[in-house]
């Protein structure tokens, strides 16, 4: 047995066979992999990575199963499956996943069958489970990766920590020791205000860290570069999962071009500024919007740059990232009954509606064109009738 410090969860038990997968290369690559990407340019605290998160997952996760009261084996899964869920994360977490054909939690389960992690994991293992587990699949799986899951109250508690953005606390005890396990992972009575607090804190964390505006025009920017290298054949994207943050950036330099002005601006934080946006809640069907296909998005940027007189890559449409709530679909155990949690709770019946309030679709531009958009008919080119 071994202990790993953590910053918020404290002393973290592994045991030998978890010190194998953790030390393992595409583990440790985890370390090199900020957990919120460039938010670090908005919150200079943000470099906390995707190891701590897994690891503190973890730690959430053997908590979750010992009051769920599972068996020997059953902890050791749902254990691994926290450690490995994020693995297959490429550089800068979830700013590449946009422009990625596939979901981390898919390039994962290819990872670790791929990989070493599976060799390990056979000896003990079905590797079949533990892919499920991974993929939210099963009882077992929406410990990790379901409506209320160990996830994303680690991410909350640690991305408020690191950010010093205090919405992000919740209370994990509370949430916890309200849940149960009956084919579905369900909620008790009890429980209902902690989960009406932790979606709240997704909430006020999304305008205020995940999609605050600097940000946004910084990650656009990175995907734009990203793009860039993947089409020059330099990022592979079906390999994700093996660059880490450095290899991005190291590529990104040493190229001359588009790639290189994108990273140095980065570097230098000398970002695109907003030129046009949209709010979302001023919209009929606001929700119709994240439904633009990225081909349609690039039709539009490639009209506005010839209208506006700039080259094309300098101008980013960016539809922002805002969460369904599928909390609210999680089962409420009440009187012997089950209920869903929006049917109990006003407060999370009237999230749906109110996360659109802070969205708002943008335009970028680099500051030294930004005058080119003074007085320019954008509403024009924004197909709302989608």
């Amino acid at each position: 047995m071994k202990f790993i410090r953590d910053s918020l969860h404290g002393n973290l038990k592994v045991d030998e066979f978890e010190v194998r997968l953790i030390d393992t290369p595409q583990i440790q690559r985890l370390r090199r992999i900020k957990q919120l990407g460039f938010t670090y340019l908005v919150y200079p605290g943000a470099n906390h990575t995707r190891f701590e998160h897994s690891i503190g997952a973890m730690h959430l996760a053997s908590k979750l199963a010992n009051h769920l009261g599972l068996d020997e084996h059953q902890k050791k899964m749902v254990r691994i499956g926290a450690v490995l869920h994020d693995a297959g994360h490429g550089p800068f977490s979830h700013v590449s996943e946009r422009v990625i054909p596939y979901s981390h939690e898919e390039l994962t389960s290819r990872l670790v069958k791929e990989s070493l992690l599976g060799d390990i994991l056979q000896e003990a293992f079905d590797l079949k489970e533990i892919t499920q587990i991974i993929r939210g699949e099963g009882s077992l799986g929406q410990i990790i990766s379901g409506d209320l899951d160990v996830d994303r109250m680690d991410y909350l508690l640690r991305d408020s920590y690191y950010t010093g953005v205090a919405y992000g606390v919740i209370d994990v005890e509370r949430l916890i020791y309200n849940m149960v396990l009956d084919e579905h992972l369900m909620l008790k009575r009890k429980g209902v205000q902690a989960a009406e607090s932790m979606l709240l804190a997704r909430y006020f964390m999304y305008p205020s860290v995940y999609q605050h505006h600097t940000t946004r025009i910084i990650n656009s920017m990175f995907r734009r570069c990203l793009l860039k290298l993947m089409e020059m054949e330099l990022v592979n994207p079906e390999k994700i999962y093996l660059y880490d943050d450095a290899d991005i950036i190291s590529a990104a330099r040493a190229q001359e071009g588009y790639a290189q002005e994108l990273i140095t601006r980065l570097d230098n934080r000398s970002i695109y500024k907003t030129v046009y946006s949209l709010k979302l809640d001023e919209v009929q069907e606001p929700h119709r919007l994240f439904d633009i296909p990225p081909g349609k998005i690039r039709e539009l940027e490639q009209e506005l740059s010839e209208d506006l007189g700039v080259g094309e890559e300098y101008v980013i449409i960016d539809i922002p990232e805002y969460p369904d709530f599928q909390e609210m679909s999680t089962l409420v155990a009440i009187n012997g009954d089950r209920k869903k949690l929006r049917d109990i709770s006003s407060i999370v019946k009237a999230l749906n509606v109110a996360r659109f309030d802070h969205a708002d679709l943008c335009i970028y531009l680099p500051k030294e064109y930004s005058d080119k958009a003074d007085n320019f008919p954008f509403n024009n080119y924004i197909p709302l009738e989608i």
